[in-house]
């Protein structure tokens, strides 16, 4: 179980606010965090992750996590602009967040990189990149897995493919996932819940069918 209960004052989009997020999420969930730009969605992960301070509290799994440092919080972290060491390889990005070839050699096969382990990634796809950035989140076998617009940058054929990567690691290794997105089609694929968060406060809660109408699910986007 993850438990936010957290404030935290900001400069959103339209001017002063406060994030203000009270909610718990069950264990082995994919939640997509949705809501126009300057909501507070990014916030609240680098919340989580340890990355800014808020007031009040974060339990996973009945821990309190405030005081721990990021790299005690178990968590993964996908970035937009993938945050690879562009003078390594493939294996050695994987390796570099743990030392386990066993695991590093099961994710890239499950994400079918295997033939491009040897590779440096600043010679890969955008897409590609994505996926190693993914696989590489994902070496420390994290709790809590956070994702931040990983598939805004990519053409259409890519986001399906690495939408359902995504989900298949997702069921592999149990882990609850946070992911903001603006796309309501990828939102309705991958979501068990979807929150809106508007001016700092969730606003919409519920199933993607509960929050994304049917006949408005492809159409439906927050910009």
């Amino acid at each position: 179980m993850l438990e936010i209960a957290i404030q935290k004052p900001l400069q959103g989009s339209q001017g002063a606010m406060v994030l203000r997020v009270d909610v718990r999420i069950e264990q082995g969930s994919f939640v997509v965090i949705m809501g126009e730009s300057g909501s507070g969605k990014t916030t609240l992960l680098r919340v989580l992750a340890g990355l800014e301070k808020a007031k009040g509290e974060i339990r996973v799994a009945g821990h309190l996590w405030n005081n721990l440092a990021p790299q005690k919080r178990e968590i993964g972290f996908v970035f937009q602009d993938y945050a690879l060491f562009e003078n390594m390889s493939v294996e050695q990005n994987l390796l570099f967040a743990r030392e386990d070839k066993a695991l590093a050699q099961k994710l890239l096969s499950l994400t079918e990189l295997t033939g491009l382990a040897t590779r440096n990634v600043k010679n890969l796809s955008g897409g590609q990149k994505q996926r190693v950035s993914l696989c590489r989140a994902m070496m420390n076998r994290p709790k809590l897995l956070l994702m931040d617009e990983p598939l805004s940058a990519l053409d259409e054929k890519m986001r399906t493919t690495l939408q359902e990567e995504i989900a298949k690691l997702h069921r592999a290794f149990g882990t609850t996932t946070l992911m903001v997105s603006h796309d309501a089609e990828v939102s309705y694929a991958l979501a068990d819940r979807i929150l809106v968060l508007e001016q700092g406060k969730i606003v919409k809660d519920g199933t993607k069918d509960e929050v994304l109408e049917k006949e408005q699910k492809i159409a439906y986007r927050l910009k």
